[in-house]
């Protein structure tokens, strides 16, 4: 294949990156290169992003058309105890990346999160993408400053995008890789109680749905360089808490009760908690007037992946 062809994965273990790999491959329009850092994954390739010269001479050497840049500290409170590394990963990174952008001539896609956003007061309809940003925690603060020097270079003449989703589920190895997945097992293991959030307005997203769009997005940006806006949203209609979330698990999975696990109605507070935003639903708008979403129903797709997961299909 041409090297105008060719499609870099950041994060391409993970959940959405993972996702991202697959549904460029199935594409059979582009040769796809997977990165990663710690993973034991054979058939991506091992590469530090926090190393700036060994991240550009892979670039250079791979000579991508795009760079889909999944790999994050996604983790809000991991992000709190580890600002240091947070902001290595979260601003360092894609700044470097929207800077070789530039000098190289590919691509970014930089993915972001509704996080940037406070989730107080949304506006009717959702936050656009031209919505004041308003981040709670040092997870938002990092996505959002990682925005701005994306933005910056895209001003210098970086062809780069920045995509916000909210929170991801899907196909994963490990359930405790989704914030949404691992709630699966919270219903299943009814030998613990817990307390769950039945106070934040979430979004859940399939991670196979945005891959889908990523690879139409690509498509319709290689018709017309000039067709993205600097901005996009992508995110699911549907709304949930997480106990609303685990009151479908359990339906799904039959089981006849969730005593287990106790809805709280207020945020968490006290010495360790990581602040989150209640509601931060986003416009999509804008973004359907470039694509259409084509998001899966939350408990449709659930109801088949549990199934075949049960069956081991």
């Amino acid at each position: 294949m041409s090297g105008s062809n060719k499609i870099v994965v950041t994060g391409a273990s993970g959940v959405l990156g993972t996702a991202v790999h697959t549904a460029f491959e199935k594409a059979l329009r582009y040769e796809v290169i997977g990165l990663k850092n710690k993973s034991s994954a054979t058939h991506l390739v091992q590469l530090d992003l926090t190393d700036k010269e060994a991240t550009k001479q892979k670039l250079e050497e791979i000579k991508p058309s795009w760079v889909i840049h999944c790999a994050a500290e996604r983790r809000p409170d991991v992000a709190e105890k580890d600002i240091a590394g947070t902001q290595l990963l979260n601003v360092g990174v894609p700044e470097h990346l929207a800077e070789l952008a530039r000098i190289l001539n590919f691509r970014l896609v930089y993915i972001s999160t509704d996080y940037v956003f406070d989730g107080r007061s949304p506006p009717a309809g959702g936050y656009t993408p031209e919505s004041p940003t308003n981040p709670l925690q040092n997870y938002g603060h990092s996505k959002r400053d990682g925005e701005n020097a994306v933005l910056q270079a895209r001003q210098q003449g970086a062809k780069a995008v920045v995509l916000r989703v909210p929170v991801l589920y899907g196909p994963a190895p490990n359930n405790a890789d989704s914030a949404v997945n691992i709630l699966v097992d919270i219903v299943q293991d009814q030998s613990k109680e817990v307390s769950m959030d039945d106070y934040a307005i979430r979004y859940p997203t399939n991670v196979l749905d945005i891959a889908s769009f990523l690879v139409r997005l690509t498509d319709l940006a290689g018709l017309n360089a000039d067709a993205l806006p600097p901005i996009l949203h992508y995110s699911t209609s549907e709304s949930f808490t997480k106990y609303q979330m685990c009151k479908i698990f359990a339906d799904i999975l039959g089981l006849d009760n969730m005593n287990h696990i106790k809805p709280a109605s207020a945020p968490p507070t006290g010495a360790g908690a990581t602040t989150r935003p209640y509601h931060c639903h986003l416009s999509i708008a804008e973004t359907e007037k470039l694509l259409p979403l084509q998001c899966s129903g939350f408990r449709q797709w659930w109801e088949e992946y549990l199934t075949s997961t049960v069956s081991g299909a």
